[in-house]
């Protein structure tokens, strides 16, 4: 159902990069990141003796539009016609699979292998109306090239493309994963320049009819940190001074009411970000710490929230704090998927914001830990890594400040340690 929707031919011609657009076709529109090992296990790509967990099943199900894996089950019941038809498939030597249970008139789907699953889906398209040229018939080749014009903010990227063998008139460029940021491509050009004004780790997206086609990293870095008053259509940039306190960095509240011109700061947020190559960073085994406080009184914010942002070039780890009344707004990127608030209780991330915390977080044999004031919070399996690690940006909703921050990875030199 997945190759039906995604109208992208048969998935035994899709290459790597397929797997890596369809990743990011579930991640926006599930908040889940699937990794290209997992989809290439699922499509039989790679031989996987297992089945797929729940969440995996959950996030594919969600991806076409149900609630959930159960939901789906419930909506789609595995008839014996169908099973018959996916070992006829078997039998012809597509995949390596044996049927030997009993079989009822209906066969619940925990009995069938993800293999078998695999070839079900082929059936299902074979069965209700695939096109045949899809099977003949792979992506057209397509050109889509980034190259970024400086290495400060504010920072233009230059776009080499080449759309023209899907014959559309609907080619958009979306500069990262926020969907408002898109701009309308013209199909018959082969350049096209951007700017963007905030700091990251950006993976640009040619999009053909409503679907990823082609992605290439873009990397804003900065000089140092930046503070940066975040604001549309353009933020307000800080200088060093306005930024640089005794013994901390942050922003004062006579700084930002000059700023944004009002004594309340609700939904007005500040950044410090320090975004470049972290050579010295294993993604897989690295330690992250900061103490830090919002100086904001309720009346300025009600929630007083922090943001703490690990940059990776795959995904994020971001980690939230707040007034304790407010954790059913937090929202935490594992690197993988997205906890929310209003689904998860994390009241642990609910805090005495207004004091200064020390926060921790490491990465150790696919497991993220966090502390708050040396008690651990949260323990959650870390199943990919986040990429090369690329930058560090620590936001307040209002006012704030930052006392140091380490980076470092075991037995190697620290990638940052700063006490401000």
């Amino acid at each position: 159902m997945i190759e039906q929707a995604l109208n992208w031919g048969s998935h035994e011609l899709w290459t790597n990069e397929d797997f890596e657009n369809l990743s990011e076709n579930i991640f926006d529109k599930t908040s889940v990141r699937l990794s290209v090992s997992t989809l290439k296990r699922i499509w039989g790509k790679v031989r996987y003796e297992s089945s797929p967990n729940t969440a995996t099943l959950n996030a594919l199900a969600a991806y076409l539009g149900y609630e959930n894996w159960r939901s789906f089950q419930q909506k789609n019941p595995l008839t014996e016609e169908v099973v018959k038809e996916a070992v006829a498939f078997d039998k012809r030597g597509l995949i390596e699979q044996r049927m030997d249970a009993p079989r009822k008139k209906r066969i619940s789907v925990p009995m069938v292998s993800v293999a078998v699953l695999s070839i079900i889906c082929v059936a299902l398209i074979s069965i209700f109306g695939g096109r045949k040229s899809d099977i003949r018939t792979g992506p057209p080749n397509v050109v889509f090239e980034t190259r970024e014009v400086s290495d400060d903010l504010p920072n233009s990227v230059v776009f080499n493309y080449d759309a023209s063998g899907y014959h559309s008139d609907s080619v958009y460029l979306q500069q990262s994963w926020d969907q408002t940021r898109r701009e309308k491509l013209d199909t018959g050009g082969r350049q096209h320049t951007s700017i963007y004004y905030y700091p990251g780790y950006f993976r640009a997206k040619l999009i053909v009819d409503g679907q990823i086609k082609k992605q290439s990293g873009v990397f804003i870095k900065t000089k140092g940190w930046k503070g940066i008053i975040e604001r549309n259509p353009m933020p307000i940039y800080l200088d060093t001074a306005a930024i640089k306190g005794k013994g901390f960095m942050g922003i004062s509240k006579a700084t930002l009411r000059e700023e944004v011109g009002s004594p309340v700061f609700t939904n007005t947020w500040v950044s410090f970000s320090n975004v470049r190559q972290f050579d010295n960073i294993d993604a897989a085994a690295f330690s992250f710490e900061t103490t830090l406080r919002n100086t904001s009184t309720v009346t300025e914010s009600l929630c007083r929230k922090v943001s703490i942002d690990i940059m990776g070039t795959k995904s994020p780890i971001i980690i939230p704090l707040s007034a304790k009344g407010c954790i059913s707004e937090l929202n935490l990127m594992n690197g993988t998927r997205l906890i929310m608030g209003k689904q998860t209780d994390l009241s642990a991330f609910g805090c005495d914001i207004g004091n200064f915390q020390h926060l921790k977080c490491t990465v150790e044999n696919k497991r993220l830990k966090i502390w708050l004031n040396d008690k651990l919070i949260l323990e959650v399996a870390q199943t990919e890594t986040i990429g090369d690690v690329v930058g560090v940006s620590i936001a307040f909703e209002g006012t704030g400040e930052i006392k140091d921050v380490k980076l470092y990875s075991p037995g190697k030199a620290a990638a940052m340690d700063e006490a401000f």
